[in-house]
């Protein structure tokens, strides 16, 4: 079942979204093939640290993160994967590796790739291995703010 958590902020928005239910799957371009939804436009949210700050990076399912690019574009060195206890402290009400992408719920700043925001529509992890919700990116930039990172990635 979908975080309640999640589907508590988005009806308080008034956003309109659809939740899908899928076969359990773990990596993003998984759970996007289950979901069907090209990997282009399906979330996947990495927990980072910059400057010892947790933050969300939001990219396509299709993407890989390269942590020294990742550095440039945020002018630091000091950029950093969340460890997995960190991240299960951080989102207690979600399974480990399907956090939502709305860092707002739980009090930290979005980085989303540039591709992604050039998506119509945006679909995630919704705490769950076996739930996604898909939304308007406008609404999901209503309600998140994400700073838009023209990001390199593999």
């Amino acid at each position: 079942m979908a975080s309640s958590r999640l589907i508590q902020y988005l009806d308080e928005h008034h956003i309109k979204y659809v939740s899908i239910r899928h076969s359990q799957a773990f990596t993003a371009a998984e759970v996007a093939m289950s979901a069907h939804v090209p990997a282009r436009s399906f979330a996947k949210t990495i927990i980072i640290k910059v400057e010892d700050v947790p933050e969300m990076l939001v990219l396509p399912a299709s993407r890989r993160i390269l942590i020294h690019e990742l550095r440039e574009m945020l002018e630091t060195e000091h950029v950093k994967l969340a460890s997995e206890r960190e991240i299960r402290e951080m989102f207690p009400d979600c399974e480990l590796g399907a956090m939502p992408p709305l860092g707002p719920i739980y009090g930290l700043k979005v980085h989303v790739t540039a591709g992604l925001a050039q998506e119509r529509e945006i679909t995630f992890n919704a705490g769950t291995h076996t739930e996604t919700i898909t939304m308007a990116y406008a609404d999901f930039e209503r309600l998140v703010h994400p700073a838009v990172i023209d990001m390199v990635t593999a």
